[in-house]
């Protein structure tokens, strides 16, 4: 299927740089990216799990600062 998009000079003339430094065509960077794009919205729609943590007693915890950035993923 064919279609037209406004792309900003700026960006059109990175694009065909970074293609031909790929060795491949501005369309097939573009298809890329665009799958990318795709990709990242598929698994970034899954359902978040709590992770498991011990705790002394049932219902209670105690997470510094550290701890807590890793059990929910900041990086």
């Amino acid at each position: 299927m064919r279609t037209t998009v406004d792309i900003p000079d700026e960006t059109y003339r990175a694009i065909k740089v970074t293609a031909a430094q790929r060795g491949g065509t501005v369309r097939e960077l573009i298809l890329e990216g665009l799958e990318v794009v795709l990709r990242t919205r598929q698994t970034a729609g899954k359902q978040w799990e709590s992770p498991e943590v011990p705790a002394v007693e049932p219902g209670s915890i105690e997470v510094d600062r550290e701890t807590n950035d890793e059990l929910i993923g900041f990086p």
